[in-house]
Formats: structure tokens, sequence, C-alpha cells
């Protein structure tokens, strides 16, 4: 049997995201930056085989390492969901080069490093799905570095479909309309359906973007 593995796994959508795939009993595995969130996180699948690994997105051994243990650990993924990013308010010209960099860091680099750690066993085992956390379906000048990361991120998705979507895997992206919070029209376990729906569509059905707005 194999896994699941959600990048990103804090509060909110990564949290229930983990708890939906629990529920559907496979086997769950959390990455976060903070050893905290891990905890926490591992601690709300209580009930669930699930197991943490706290690792910066960033720090490509870091997150690789991560990777691999959750896979001895429970089994290869058969589901990636990245859901990490640096999201601020920021215009052009406001962040200097290095912010840039940070910020495309989390938001693509992190996502291409994870994909391609596992993407080709899924290929190997020809079935898998690998899901990125996407926004800003349209440019806001008030979040220059988050627009720039999210049409990345609709990059990627494309890019990781043409490279293994033949051999079986699966990419797309759940695209959020606007703040999530529980109990709202974006609440955190609604969109966590998305991510489940995705990964058990069948081949004939891919879909390579979910938008979840209001009016879902």
């Amino acid at each position: 049997m194999g896994s699941a593995i959600v990048i990103g796994a804090g509060p909110g959508i990564g949290l229930s995201v983990a708890q939906r795939i629990a529920r559907e009993g496979l086997p769950v595995g959390v990455i976060a930056r903070a050893e905290a969130t891990v905890i926490s996180s591992v601690d709300a699948l209580a009930g669930h085989d699930a197991h943490g690994v706290a690792a910066d997105a960033t720090d490509e051994v870091a997150l690789r390492g991560a990777l691999d243990e959750i896979a001895d650990r429970l089994g290869p993924p058969e589901l990636l969901v990245y859901n990490a990013a640096l999201i601020r308010a920021d215009t052009i010209g406001e962040l200097s080069t290095a912010q840039h960099l940070d910020a495309w860091a989390v938001n693509v680099v992190g996502a291409i490093t994870a994909a391609g750690h596992v993407a080709p066993g899924m290929a190997a085992r020809a079935r898998g799905t690998i899901v990125i956390t996407g926004g800003m379906p349209e440019p806001v000048p008030a979040y220059v570095s988050l627009s720039l990361g999210k049409a990345g991120v609709r990059t990627l998705v494309a890019l990781l479909h043409g490279t293994y979507g033949d051999a079986g895997v699966h990419a797309a992206s759940v695209t959020v309309l606007g703040e999530v919070a529980p109990g709202t029209a974006f609440d955190p376990d609604e969109i966590a359906e998305h991510y489940w729906r995705l990964h058990t569509q069948p081949r004939a059905a891919w879909e390579h973007e979910i938008i979840h707005g209001p009016t879902d």
C-alpha cells in the first residue's frame, strides 16, 4: 500500500487535506517547517496511520530527506500535495531581489523539488497524483510575489502533465479565490474535498485545475 504526503500541513487547507485523506484509510505523511506544527498535525491525525517530519520546503536536502523518510515509513507516495506558500502583500519595486527569490523558493521551487523527487517513482508504477495549491487566477498589483508564484504553479502543473501524464501521473492545482476560514465559502474542509476528488478521478476525466470560489 502506498501513502499520501502533504507539504505545508499547518492549520487550514493542509491539515484539512491530511485529515480528508486519512479518513479514506491511506497512510499520511505531513511535512511542515516548524516542529510544533508537525506535532500538532500528527496529533490531529490520531487514530490514523500518520508520520510527520519537520523540513523547510526551500531546503532541498531536508525536503528530499523528509520525503524519503515518509516513504520508508509509510510506503511510496501515491498522492503528493504541495501546500506551502509565502503569502504577503507587496508591490512592484517594494521587495529586494533576495526577498523575491525567497518567495519564489517557497511558492514554486519547493514544489519543483518535491514533484521531481516523487514523480519518477509514480511514473514507474504507472499511477500517482500531484496536487499543488494555487490561487491568484489573475495578477493582483498588491500581491506581486504571490501573483508571480501562483502563475508559476499553474505552469508547473502543465509541465508535470507534459512530462509524466502519459505515464499515469495526474498533475493538478486547486485554485482558491479567497481567504480560507472555517464556516465560510472558503472552509478548508470543503476545499479539501477537491484534493481527494482529483486523486480518485479516472484518467479519462482528469482535471488539471479546480477553482474554488464563493459560488461552489
